[in-house]
This record gives structure tokens, C-alpha cells and sequence, in this order.
């Protein structure tokens, strides 16, 4: 399932489909930048969060590197170190951020998905210093 997410990262298309999701699904995004939810649960509004954020980002991706992929005790669950690049649309000016998420899937739907983003490194990629 975290080979799909990655595809469709690569592919600039919605990190996650309907068909990937539980209906119970939970999104969470625990350094999540003032006035965005921490927590989005349900497949409804999970996939209207990630369609919003997809289509008010002004850069495409253009690679989502996977550094590590750690088992946890519980077989469903797994942590993923990955690093997305990007390139800012207006500018060509190209950067990448590190990430780290928590992927659990049960009945091959993602019930949770826990992404902890480097906030000060997501800002530095989006600031171009051309401008």
C-alpha cells in the first residue's frame, strides 16, 4: 500500500484513492501548521482533506525517495522514513523535505496514517531564493 501512496506522489496525483481507504480510516498529521486539522477520520472526508491539499500546492512532485522501512510488533503496521522532492510550478526552483509516516492496513484498506512532516524543511523547499 505505502508502494501505491509512493506511485501516486510520483505521479502527482492524491496520495490516496477511495478504493485505498477503510471506511474508518484515520489521518493524522501531528505537526500539522496552524489552522490544519491534526486529526481527519473517515474515508469522506480523509479523501476531501488530501484533494484540497493536492490541489492548493504550487509545486509537483518529482520523486518520493524511500530511506528505510521499519516491522513494528504488530504485523499490519509499518514505519516508513521516505523524502519527496518537488519543483515549485511559478519557478523551477526544485527542493526536497524528509518524512516520516506510520502506515497500518487491515482487509488490504489503510485504517491509519500517521505522518510526522519536518515543518522548518517543508517551508525552506517552498521558499525559492531566486525570488
Amino acid at each position: 500500500m505505502y508502494e501505491r501512496m509512493r506511485q501516486n506522489w510520483i505521479s502527482n496525483a492524491p496520495a490516496f484513492d477511495e478504493e485505498m481507504l477503510a471506511d474508518d480510516v484515520v489521518l493524522e498529521t501531528p505537526f500539522a501548521m496552524p489552522g490544519r486539522p491534526v486529526t481527519t477520520t473517515g474515508r469522506a472526508d480523509v479523501l476531501a482533506y488530501i484533494r484540497a491539499g493536492q490541489a492548493s500546492v504550487p509545486f509537483r512532485f518529482d520523486d518520493c525517495r524511500t530511506l528505510a522501512v521499519h516491522d513494528t510488533a504488530t504485523p499490519e503496521t509499518i514505519v516508513v522514513e521516505y523524502e519527496l522532492a518537488a519543483t515549485m510550478v511559478a519557478t523551477g526552483f526544485s527542493a526536497s523535505a524528509p518524512f516520516i509516516g506510520v502506515l497500518t492496513v487491515r482487509d488490504d484498506r489503510i485504517t491509519r496514517w500517521r505522518e510526522y512532516q519536518n515543518q522548518a524543511a517543508i517551508a525552506a523547499a517552498m521558499n525559492d531564493p531566486a525570488r
